[in-house]
């Protein structure tokens, strides 16, 4: 058995020289080092394809005709780049010359498919490229003379893997080479071994950055780890040479996938910042060109009406699959030539994906227009407009919808793909339902709903025209198809999108894993170094009074009462910093960021004070903080708002819009609430602080934005203050590998949820039809019909006042529950329920006029303290994630019945949190907080006055830290002098600055507050 390497290279030539490889043997003596060309089968493809074209070009030049035909090419590549020249081709002097050509969409121009065939590659093994040394590549394909892939082999079998293609690239092949130029020869270099493949588009010395080219552990699409599964008919990578590298497959990624990519960098040069050009030549990855490439292949032979969910990781370059599945679909036609879709409309929210979609696209083609963007500055008629025209690819957000839904054109033979980014509940909701009404081809509907009446399609609409209008809208329709991408799909998204499989469970088209992602190094694994601290904390009362209140509410408003306490972000803050200066700051070159994770607006307020307070008291320059929030955070008095409280290093505001570029440039620390946790892309992102609870696939979306890799970066950190290393493997671990939904929602449920509503007896059948009399009646709407609308709900929202608290609860819940079901559940079936149509429109209207609950509020905060409080380490280590093993299940129509609010004494309810939260707490701990406050109100009566003429600041700042000085040294002394327990406590005190100066703040404005409101 020969097993040498050059085995491996011949295995490969025979196959790409075969009838299936489409290829042709090369000579090495037809190729011009010098040139780094085949001139020889470059000319002879052009005399054969372009004969008028070559007889001008030799008239024109008369002699040298070799020597000024490379000089034309030669110029366009290193102008424009050989893949633009490859696609476009080049002019000479006004005579258009084509490099390459490309597969017809269609059958209708023969002509084209003929010069399609005509195509020259070219396999040379030993290939050498240099004029100045002996050095080979192992194998070189070219197209048309022109060398545009490059393959290193190895073989394990002789001591040999792909991590020595990878040293042979990067040391052993000279990046100024001709041959090796970005974008102007060879476009892109395979490392190849028995088990795997690894692939660069750029050279660069020891900089070369390669990504693994394998389909996954068990085969390309499915749930897996990183590799390749086994082969019983060859080699595990033969997938590469027999499906990416065959003639045809090869020119379809030339043509449609390869994309080079142009971003505007901020550079610092010799002391000064400048803006550069980053070019980079995108190869598409294999999960990328697989799921494409299935994609298309399932609607060229079903045609429209099938919905697809990709479940594709975070990192694993979505923005770009969904451009090219975009650009495919856009141009895909059917067996009699005709064109699938009339338009491919993208939903989303990302502006990224907007400005991609275009450049990529515009890179395949010339044709302006072709990329509509309905974006902020833009309006829903412009969205209605392209729909009408027939725009080849929309990119519009969900949100539009509503407004023009009912002014697109007739859509019966017009087929649409929708290619939703972000795939989320927002698809099952009302904005989601008029999309589908927008676009969706009635007719078989209307024709099935006719013949289950027994009537004809126009005694149908003449009955009850607009009532039938919606019906018909329901469930999926022949002429939309939906393409939906996520990393973390909801059970929701399951069914709407997903793929049923025999045994009745709903799962992804394809997938691309977490687990895949990270082993394959595309993500980094952010529960690698996780942290979490538990809060112990005590809470007494500071009132003589001992009110009844409602527990949970005041248990809830006791908890929050110590989130907020100073004393309590005191401590965090300490740690937050001290732990990014010691372990954040100094990453990814020294520049590396932190994310801060609040829980609510007026925590996110808080926290940067109290860390603009603590870095200023540190004295730390290296520190630099910015708050993000929506809206205006009202605390007592003074109102804040993110753009008043961001400012430059020189200054100026910060607007919303500037804040991700000022942050990736200026700042190191970004605290936020409810911003940025999903779909912020900062590479730079390396630890987060976590304060606020975080479950399901919140938890993975927010986690996750550290994932993202950077030269340089090769780990994350997490310090989490709220949640638990059980609670976050619980999050992450059915959106590790493959998410599926066990079984499809039992629809019929939808009826047990419309006899909860009618049991409290609100509202009967005539209070229905008297409703949609008016809401579906024919003809325009006129000034008297929305008050008649709302006159005839106002008893029903009467009778509703009327009922107890319980079951106003109960109600409310019950009507949002069937409202939201019924949304859902018509989207993925059709039912021709013509009364419970009805019974939802009616109740649609009555939910926005019942009154919320009014919920009790309670004003504790004169009447608590805290008494002592700890942050104690918890965990430290690395969370390992385990497949699912359970696929996620979904249910319809229940509501927990609200319990009667209980009431206790409130010292009761805090004895209660006290037993959660500081059960751990020792007699020492509490001795110096309660000890030092105690012998500090007892002084004589300046410190007292100094507190009633002076402000908060002057007094925490200036008068009181020579009390508290004082105080403590006599009480350390006097601890030392009597062995007590509280002796390490005070040791501490004096030992650790940082605990010295929070202990000395929060105990001064404890006392300042008691101080100024004690009687004379």
């Amino acid at each position: 058995m020969d097993y040498k390497e050059i085995r491996l290279e011949s295995d490969i030539e025979t196959f790409l020289l075969s009838y299936a490889g489409g290829y042709q043997k090369g000579d090495m003596k037809r190729y011009d080092k010098d040139k780094a060309l085949d001139m020889e089968t470059r000319i002879s493809f052009v005399k054969d394809t372009q004969p008028k074209e070559w007889d001008r070009f030799e008239r024109m030049t008369v002699s040298d005709v070799e020597k000024k035909f490379f000089k034309a090419i030669n110029d366009a590549i290193n102008n424009f780049g050989l893949i633009h020249v490859l696609r476009h081709g080049f002019k000479y002097r006004g005579i258009d010359f084509k490099a390459a050509y490309f597969k017809p969409e269609s059958e209708l121009n023969m002509r084209l498919w003929d010069l399609y065939r005509k195509n020259v590659l070219h396999v040379i093994r030993q290939f050498r490229y240099s004029m100045v040394n002996n050095n080979s590549v192992d194998m070189v394909l070219s197209l048309n003379g022109i060398p545009v892939v490059a393959l290193e082999l190895k073989n394990q079998l002789t001591g040999q893997s792909i991590d020595n293609s990878r040293n042979q690239y990067m040391y052993d092949r000279n990046p100024k080479e001709l041959i090796f130029q970005f974008n102007r020869r060879i476009l892109v270099y395979f490392g190849v071994d028995l088990y795997n493949v690894v692939m660069t588009t750029k050279l660069d010395g020891k900089k070369t950055h390669f990504l693994p080219f394998d389909q996954g552990s068990r085969g390309a699409g499915v749930n897996g780890g990183k590799g390749n599964p086994q082969n019983p008919d060859g080699y595990a990578t033969s997938y590469l040479w027999e499906n990416v590298l065959q003639k045809d497959s090869l020119l379809d990624i030339i043509q449609k996938f390869i994309h080079l990519q142009v971003k505007e960098v901020k550079v610092i040069k010799d002391g000064k910042e400048k803006v550069e050009q980053k070019k980079t030549l995108i190869f598409p990855r294999y999960h990328q060109l697989d799921v494409v490439r299935k994609l298309v292949a399932d609607v060229r032979s079903n045609g429209s009406g099938s919905n697809y969910l990709i479940q594709h990781s975070a990192g694993s370059g979505k923005s770009n699959s969904i451009a090219w599945t975009a650009y495919r679909l856009a141009s895909l036609h059917d067996e009699d030539n005709k064109s699938i879709f009339a338009s491919v409309i993208v939903v989303t929210d990302r502006k990224v994906l907007d400005n991609q979609l275009q450049d990529t696209i515009s890179s395949f083609e010339h044709q302006s227009g072709l990329v509509e963007t309905i974006g902020d500055t833009k309006t829903s008629k412009d969205l209605r407009d392209a729909i009408n025209d027939g725009k080849r690819i929309i990119v519009t957000t969900l949100q539009k919808f509503p407004v023009i839904y009912q002014e697109i054109d007739d859509n019966n033979g017009r087929n649409f793909a929708i290619l939703v980014d972000e795939a989320h509940s927002s698809q099952t909701g009302q904005s989601a339902m008029k999309l589908k009404t927008a676009l969706a081809d009635t007719q078989e509907a209307l024709r099935e709903y006719a013949e289950i009446e027994g009537k004809l399609e126009s005694e149908i609409l003449d009955e009850e025209d607009k009532l039938i209008q919606e019906i018909i809208t329901h469930g999926r329709h022949k002429n939309l198809s939906f393409f939906a991408f996520t990393a973390t799909p909801k059970e929701k998204t399951l069914e709407m999108f997903g793929t049923e499989a025999e045994d009745g469970s709903f799962h992804p088209f394809h997938v691309y894993s977490m687990r895949q992602a990270i082993e394959e190094g595309f993500i980094l694994d952010v529960l690698k170094n996780y942290m979490t601290y538990r809060t112990c904390f005590k809470i007494a009362k500071s009132t003589p009074e001992n009110p009844e209140v409602p527990i949970s509410l005041a248990a809830k408003t006791v908890k929050r009462f110590e989130s907020l306490h100073p004393h309590n972000l005191q401590q965090k803050t300490a740690i937050i910093i001290e732990h990014f200066r010691s372990i954040t700051k100094d990453k990814i070159g020294g520049r590396a960021k932190a994310m801060v994770v609040t829980a609510s607006r007026l925590h996110a307020v808080r926290y940067y004070h109290e860390f603009k307070s603590y870095i200023e008291r540190m004295k730390y320059d290296d520190v630099d903080i910015l708050v993000a929030f929506s809206g205006v955070v009202k605390d007592g008095d003074i109102e804040y708002t993110e753009s008043g409280m961001n400012r430059t290093k020189e200054g100026s505001s910060i607007t919303e819009k500037q804040l991700p570029e000022v942050f990736h440039d200026d700042f190191n620390m970004l605290i936020v609430a409810e911003k940025y946790q999903t779909g912020f892309d900062e590479p730079l992102l390396h630890s987060m602080f976590v304060d606020k609870r975080l479950t399901g696939v919140k938890a993975v979306q927010t986690l996750s934005r550290l994932n993202r890799t950077h030269p340089g970066k090769n780990d994350t950190f997490i310090l989490d203050f709220v949640n638990n290393a059980e609670e976050i493997q619980k999050a992450f671990e059915p959106f590790y590998e493959e998410t599926s939904l066990g079984e499809e929602i039992d629809v019929d449920r939808i009826y047990l949820s419309k006899e909860k509503l009618r049991e409290y007896r609100l509202y009967n059948d005539e209070d229905i039809e008297k409703f949609v009399k008016i809401n579906f009646k024919p003809g325009n709407q006129t000034a008297v019909d929305l008050g008649k609308m709302t006159s005839l709900l106002k008893p029903i929202v009467d009778r509703y006042n009327d009922l107890n608290t319980n079951d106003r609860y109960m109600f409310r819940r019950n009507i949002r529950n069937f409202n939201k079901w019924y949304t859902y559940i018509t989207q993925i079936t059709r039912m021709f329920d013509i009364p419970l149509h009805k019974e939802y429109t009616f109740t649609s209207y009555l939910a926005r006029l019942i009154p919320p609950t009014e919920t009790e509020k309670l004003d504790l905060e004169e009447k608590l303290k805290l008494e002592f409080y700890r942050l104690e380490e918890t965990f430290k280590g690395d969370i390992t994630l385990n497949p699912s093993t359970d696929p996620l299940h979904h249910t319809i129509g229940g509501v927990k019945e609200k319990e009667e609010e209980k009431r206790d004494l409130l010292e009761e309810i805090i004895k209660k949190i006290n037993l959660l939260f500081g059960e751990n707490i020792s007699e020492a701990d509490r001795v110096i907080a309660g000890t030092l406050y105690t012998k500090i109100m007892k002084e004589d009566g300046n410190l007292e006055k100094q507190a009633k003429h002076n402000d908060s600041e002057v007094f925490v700042k200036s008068i009181f830290p020579k009390t508290f000085e004082k105080t403590a040294y006599d009480s350390y002394m006097e601890s030392m002098s009597n062995h007590s327990e509280e002796m390490k406590s005070y040791s501490r005190l004096f030992e650790d600055k940082s605990f010295y100066n929070t202990m000395m703040e929060v105990i001064a404005k404890e006392v300042y507050k008691n101080l100024r409101t004690r009687s004379y």
